[in-house]
């Protein structure tokens, strides 16, 4: 009988680089931070007490690859960061200094549905213009041209998809800053959905893509915050070979064992 993955399960997987004494390895960090009611606690916390100096670290022990931190949120608390992979940015000929065109790994709090998530998250943008904001709209070099390329039935994301939405517990979500299209468990049959899902989206609107694992509220309370960090990682080395698959430069790191899905 297949299962949900619980976070616990996860944690093995986290492992990488042993850390240098100072460093940001998550033994500061308080579950509590993640707040369903006002979002993901940063500022007036030392260095190595914040998620996003403490998953940068992870990361880039993990990838031997330099992480841009990004966030929407201003203040003490933020409702979304993420991490994105500097050399795929570079590549990009007309994109380098733009980072909607670039796959990220993410996490963020739902405050309604009281749900923390983390995972994979890849942006459209706006492909019409006006331009509301600079850089929002989609060009040729974005990473989201590789993402409905390998929207079909057979390809290595769909088999990736198949395996966490499936198996796993994980969500796929398309749509603007309201999902609009939504994946679950025997929900999703192949990519394919994502590819036509997008065709249906408004051009002069905002649309991106999430691949994402939910932890329910209580299940982040029943964490430290060591745990709860090492979760995310767990979750991010899963979702890495669906990044690679729309990347220009992927991320090398350590092999990468995979979940045990059957109970």
């Amino acid at each position: 009988m297949k299962r949900r993955v619980d976070s616990r399960s996860m944690l093995p997987l986290s492992r990488s680089a042993r850390p240098r004494a100072g460093d940001p390895t998550g033994e500061a960090f308080r579950p509590e931070w993640i707040d369903f009611e006002r979002g993901i606690r940063v500022g007036n916390l030392e260095p190595h007490e914040r998620i996003t100096q403490i998953l940068k670290l992870g990361l880039e022990s993990r990838h031997h690859a330099s992480f841009v931190i990004d966030r929407w949120g201003r203040g003490v608390y933020w409702q979304w960061i993420c991490w994105l992979p500097r050399p795929n940015r570079e590549a990009k000929p007309i994109s380098n200094n733009v980072n909607f065109g670039c796959a990220k790994l993410f996490i963020s709090v739902d405050q309604k549905g009281r749900v923390f998530k983390s995972g994979l998250q890849i942006e459209r943008g706006y492909a019409r213009g006006p331009e509301p904001y600079p850089g929002c709209l989609l060009r040729s070099d974005w990473d989201w041209h590789r993402l409905i390329a390998q929207c079909e039935p057979g390809t290595i994301l769909d088999r990736e998809l198949s395996r966490l939405v499936r198996d796993a517990g994980f969500v796929v979500e398309l749509g603007g800053f309201e999902a609009s299209a939504s994946f679950a468990g025997e929900g999703f049959s192949s990519a394919r959905q994502i590819r036509e899902a997008a065709k249906g989206a408004p051009r002069r609107e905002w649309l991106g893509f999430q691949l994402y694992y939910p932890m329910p509220e209580a299940e982040v309370r029943a964490c430290s915050g060591r745990e709860l960090v090492e979760a995310v990682l767990a979750v991010f080395a899963e979702v890495v070979p669906a990044m690679n698959c729309c990347m220009q430069v992927p991320l090398e790191g350590l092999p990468q064992a995979r979940l045990g899905l059957h109970a």
